[in-house]
């Protein structure tokens, strides 16, 4: 291609008119963008004068500006589908931010390469600083984490799009035409209110909406003003000590274990207003479990949601939850593919319809299969409904069938996206997902940036393959991603484990139990004489002994999640002959907590970088334990520390590199030790929840890489430090709850990269320091309207400063 032929068709001048489009528009790609446009401007003079010139270059420089011609080219196409993409699909722009980074080094290679020397020796440019642009990166995924831009960027849009689709079914339950639902809601009530009935039942097919019913029962004024309602989740691993304890506490006020015989008894309620209680029993699997649990006390109704029709001898009447009609599938269907309650103009209605009649008028296929088909080509949805059509019909006993039609919904996914689903059967079901495993967890395994992972973990949030829950005590505002949790229907747990349980035992990239068993599977115990190929191996029991474990190799495991019920608990021989572990999580799920054995098998882990421990008794290593060098991230919840001096004094030896410490709802804890201090590579200290703690390290100033600092509901602490005003990289500061915390160091205003505050409800706090004037970085402050006027002068300079959130008074997250 000769040099004129190279500038006729004007590809320099028309990509420029589209990178000055996409500077004004996607915040994603304005640095790239802006730098191309300088570059391009720079170009412009010497394409003139060539072309002026007319003279033909030698052939090795011609070849090198045909592959820049082709350069340019690509370019241009990529600039187009940078503005064609729409601002919610966060994934596919990160994508194009990364491709966009890409062309700009490419043309900075050309700028800076032989031809500058040769052909374009008059051009001036700059040099893109690429530290600089990860360092925007981090900081819009620092931003995201900490909540300082006050919406929590895509992650915080993404758990208000869940908490306004909430809003929205229960505002249209009869608009969007689900009689079925508001029926049955009449139905059940008058079943709890109008009646000697003492067991109620709700029953139908998985996915059908029953727990969706139930809850709205729950929430109806007539309800509450009748009973005291309590919700539990039963589960197919119900726990039933748990179970049977928290019942005892519902009706007699205080805790305890409960036997069989205790079950029996009528307790000493008379039949007031203010004595009626609702018991809801979720997600109960056997009539065995029913029959354990059901409670004679006058005042007391209770109302079973199961797959199952129990017999009269055990539910007095149940409802059947019948599927939705055609025209209410469509409704529902239309609002999650459209984002209206009926067909487009343009689209195809008989497609439409029989995509729509494939999906069984089941309300969760509606809703999963209509947002992996929102925004497709129309060639998809040909696709989807081919592929509905070849399943059986759905009926109770087809409940496989049901899977292999929300098999579709995931099809759409990008390869990285569908692993981060199937990984989502690793965990019990009925249980929320803390997302800080979540995201830890797909990291290590797919070898993924954690901005990456919250772009897939927002997209299988759009596609309604898992629901972001708030932590119901932060109010109304999304205040960080700690405070955010992952919920999963236990359909779609299903279909993440029956899509997972394909192909031989051996060769499974993830080895799972879907619900707690005695011990470990037949199916691994037979296979056992062979290695496990899997990456992630999740494990369900109850206590387990040495002699419980098979000898097992797992040569390419690197994330194990162990869940169990016990108060003792002897760690799996084969952890020690895992070479590629990298993240373990421990989730004790008995009532009290469990003491570990084997724990010298920590020595031969040293690949490992994240672990999770729950409800665990500490200390937890022997003192001969070897460095974990790569361990990053360590955290305690509902830990007993009482010998916290023995099992964490160690800690800058155990943990040399460690940057992410987190201890919540942890007992015993009243001081933390002052080794910590002595942790160079932490940039996140978080104590939350932990009534005991009475004073934090005089050191703690000597953390000179934190960046975050969470102290939250620590109702016991009572100041902080003087030393946290050394903290110069220090971003965020939570003390929110810390009731008896009489006021923020005087020398607070050292933090010179704080960005935010949050200290909701300290009532004690009654002034600032005079330093907070040089806290240029602060950006939030997240308060009580009392406070918020403690920092009147501050928000002149800057409005908006101070964030009021609504209070919230729910006890709901007292059941988790």
């Amino acid at each position: 291609m000769a040099v004129t032929d190279f500038f006729a068709g004007e590809i320099a001048t028309e990509l420029l008119k589209q990178l000055l489009v996409i500077a004004r528009k996607s915040a994603s790609c304005r640095s790239s963008a802006e730098q191309l446009i300088a570059y391009i401007r720079d170009l412009l003079p010497i394409i003139e004068e060539i072309k002026l010139t007319g003279n033909e270059l030698p052939q090795h420089r011609q070849r090198h500006l045909d592959n820049f011609s082709q350069t340019l080219s690509g370019g241009l196409e990529l600039t187009n589908k940078v503005l064609s993409s729409p601002r919610w699909n966060f994934y596919r722009n990160i994508r194009l931010a990364q491709k966009m980074e890409k062309l700009e080094k490419n043309v900075s290679r050309f700028m800076e390469g032989p031809i500058q020397l040769h052909v374009l020796a008059d051009v001036h440019h700059t040099r893109m600083d690429m530290a600089e642009r990860f360092d925007q990166l981090n900081w819009k995924l620092g931003a995201m984490k900490i909540g300082v831009n006050g919406d929590g960027g895509c992650l915080g849009a993404a758990v208000k799009r869940v908490e306004e689709e909430e809003r929205w079914c229960e505002d249209n339950l009869v608009n969007l035409g689900c009689t079925g639902l508001e029926l049955g809601k009449m139905k059940v009530k008058e079943m709890l209110t109008g009646s000697d009935h003492s067991v109620v039942g709700i029953h139908g097919i998985g996915g059908i909406g029953k727990t969706t019913l139930a809850r709205e029962i729950c929430k109806d004024d007539q309800i509450k003003s009748h009973f005291r309602v309590f919700f539990l989740t039963v589960s197919q691993s119900p726990n039933m000590e748990q179970l049977k304890s928290r019942i005892r506490e519902i009706l007699l006020g205080r805790s305890g274990n409960v036997n069989d015989n205790s079950m029996e008894l009528k307790f000493g309620f008379e039949a007031e207003s203010s004595s009626r209680i609702l018991l809801v029993l979720d997600d109960v699997w056997k009539q065995s479990v029913v029959e354990q649990l059901l409670v004679k006390a006058p005042g007391c109704k209770i109302l079973v949601v199961s797959r199952l029709k129990f017999p009269p001898s055990v539910v007095d009447c149940s409802y059947e939850l019948d599927l939705l009609s055609e025209n209410e599938a469509m409704s529902l269907f239309c609002h999650f593919a459209f984002g209206q309650t009926s067909l487009p103009l343009g689209a195809d209605e008989d497609l439409v319809k029989q995509v729509v009649s494939e999906c069984g008028r089941l309300p969760l296929a509606l809703k999963v299969i209509g947002a992996s088909l929102k925004g497709q080509p129309e060639m998809s949805w040909t696709s989807a409904k081919s592929r509905l059509s070849r399943g059986q019909p759905l009926c109770e006993s087809h409940e496989v069938q049901l899977l292999e039609r929300m098999k579709m919904s995931i099809d759409n996914l990008s390869e990285t996206e569908r692993m981060c689903f199937l990984d989502l059967g690793a965990f019990p079901e009925d249980k929320r997902i803390p997302l800080h495993i979540l995201i830890s967890m797909w990291v290590e395994l797919h070898d993924i940036p954690e901005e990456e992972a919250f772009a897939v973990l927002v997209q299988l949030s759009d596609k309604n393959l898992l629901t972001l829950v708030k932590d119901s005590r932060s109010g109304d505002k999304y205040s960080s991603y700690y405070e955010i949790y992952v919920y999963q229907h236990d359909v779609l747990r299903d279909l993440a484990i029956h899509l997972s349980n394909d192909g031989p035992v051996n060769s499974r990239r993830r080895l799972l139990m879907p619900r707690r068993e005695t011990g470990l599977p037949r199916e691994w115990e037979r296979n056992s004489d062979e290695p496990f190929n899997a990456q992630v191996i999740s494990i369900h029991t109850g206590e387990m002994g040495e002699m419980d474990w098979l000898e097992m190799e797992c040569p390419k495991t690197e994330v194990v999640v162990l869940n169990f019920s016990s108060s003792q608990y002897f760690l799996p021989p084969f952890l020690e002959r895992m070479p590629r572990l990298r993240a373990l999580i421990l989730i004790n799920h008995n009532a009290g907590n469990a003491l570990l054995h084997n724990t010298a098998v920590f020595s031969n882990v040293t690949n490992l970088r994240s672990l999770w421990f729950e409800k665990i008794s500490l200390p937890l290593l022997p003192a001969t334990t070897t460095p974990l060098k790569k361990l990053q991230k360590v955290s305690l919840v509902l830990c007993d520390i009482k010998t916290v001096e023995h099992s964490v004094l160690g800690l800058p030896f155990l943990f040399p590199n460690l940057s992410e410490l987190t201890l919540d709802h942890c007992i015993n804890l009243t001081e933390l030790p002052g080794s910590i201090c002595e942790m160079p590579a932490l940039t996140s200290l978080s104590v939350t929840n932990c009534d005991s703690l009475e004073a934090l390290p005089a050191e703690l100033g000597r953390l000179g890489s934190l960046e975050i600092l969470r102290l939250s509901a620590c109702p016991s602490l009572r100041g902080l430090p003087a030393g946290v005003g050394s903290l110069e990289r220090l971003k965020y500061l939570d003390v929110s709850q810390c009731v008896n915390m009489g006021c923020l160091p005087d020398k607070i205003g050292g933090c010179r990269s704080l960005e935010k505050i949050d200290m909701r409800e300290c009532p004690r706090v009654r002034s600032v320091p005079d330093s907070v004037a040089f806290l240029h970085s602060l950006r939030r402050v997240v308060c009580d309207e009392e406070a918020a006027g403690l920092w009147k002068q501050m928000e002149k300079a800057r409005p908006g400063l101070c964030q009021v959130p609504q209070e919230c008074f729910t006890l709901d997250w007292l059941a988790e």
